[in-house]
């Protein structure tokens, strides 16, 4: 993370200098939104035992594509040719603009408050519940809030011939997928939330959210914003009960873990990790979960690491905590926010 934000602040450093003097308006004008960002991002992950590697890539996905660096000037596509707009993608059936929109911005302050947003929400996301399955959500809720927004412009558009506002409207950035997030976050939540000077019970939050963002931020999306609440509001539904998608979830999880799992057995055996801080997999000695190389802790049953970094395969059966112990600890960690 340390080295993504170092590239990232030379490559602005780099695109500062060659700005010419031009309205202070102009989106290419630095108004020092980024450095705040990146310095706030470095303060948050040196301060955590365990840095989440899926937040960062995205934070720094989305802050390459704002800059543009040289070696991907060539590579992305301009921000006038994914703007997300419901009429241009049923019409063109364009997949670019309904799914790379989300990763483009219009300013430094429109990436600096959604990246900070990111940054809250994926740390404490990605922490409880680990690399892979932060990832299948991430996309999951990528799919499901840009999907029911196309959705609901077109829905306005059949059922009550309203299409100037919403039907051609054009919108970017990572915000309806940060609003799933809040509603997945705060979903078992019962205490309240202190919002822009308003105190709101949690779960309510992503609403109170949207109402006060349409009413003193203008130039923003309802339908995205709105999208994105709806779709972490599905996403928490199918989770609980069987379905398609479900089932696709879990298999996008297994698939992701089978990666890394492949790429670290296929790393030489001097790059695997052999202390508490280093990456790589451990064996949990209480009930044999293998866990990532970060964690100090097992991800199931909460036994703590040993010194010797690699623990055994073999385990005699003292040595074995009872499942339903396991359960038990399992519930009691993350049994709030499953």
């Amino acid at each position: 993370m340390i080295w993504y934000l170092k590239f990232l602040w030379k490559e602005l450093e780099q695109k500062r200098k060659k700005m010419p003097l031009v309205r202070r308006n102009n989106r290419n004008v630095s108004n020092g939104m980024i450095p705040l960002m990146l310095l706030q991002a470095v303060n948050e992950y040196r301060r955590l035992e365990r840095k989440p590697p899926v937040t960062a890539a995205i934070l720094a996905a989305n802050t390459l594509i704002y800059l543009r660096p040289a070696f991907l000037h060539q590579i992305l596509p301009k921000i006038e040719d994914v703007l997300f707009n419901a009429h241009l993608i049923v019409k063109d059936k364009d997949l670019k603009r309904l799914f790379l929109s989300a990763f483009y911005h219009l300013g430094e302050t429109h990436l600096a408050y959604n990246m900070i947003s990111l940054l809250w929400k994926g740390i404490q996301l990605e922490t409880w519940l680990g690399s892979a399955e932060f990832t299948s959500m991430v996309a999951t809720l990528l799919g499901l809030s840009q999907g029911i927004t196309l959705l609901l412009a077109k829905s306005l558009l059949l059922l009550f011939d309203y299409e100037t506002a919403y039907y051609h409207e054009y919108s970017v950035g990572f915000s309806g997928v940060l609003f799933a997030m809040k509603v997945v976050l705060n979903s078992h939540s019962d205490g309240y939330t202190n919002l822009h000077g308003f105190v709101v019970p949690a779960k309510h939050a992503a609403w109170a959210e949207l109402i006060l963002i349409q009413l003193f931020v203008p130039n923003v999306s309802f339908l995205g914003h709105l999208g994105g609440i709806l779709a972490g509001i599905v996403y928490l539904r199918l989770k609980k009960a069987p379905s398609p998608l479900t089932t696709m979830v879990k298999a996008l999880t297994s698939l992701v873990r089978s990666l890394l799992m492949r790429i670290w057995q296929q790393s030489p055996p001097r790059q695997r990790g052999t202390s508490a801080g280093a990456g790589g997999i451990w064996r949990c000695r209480a009930c044999t979960y293998d866990n990532s190389g970060w964690l100090s802790v097992c991800e199931v049953c909460g036994t703590g690491r040993g010194d010797d970094g690699l623990s055994s395969v073999q385990l005699s059966n003292s040595e074995m905590i009872p499942l339903d112990e396991i359960r038990r600890r399992r519930i009691e960690r993350f049994g709030r926010y499953r």
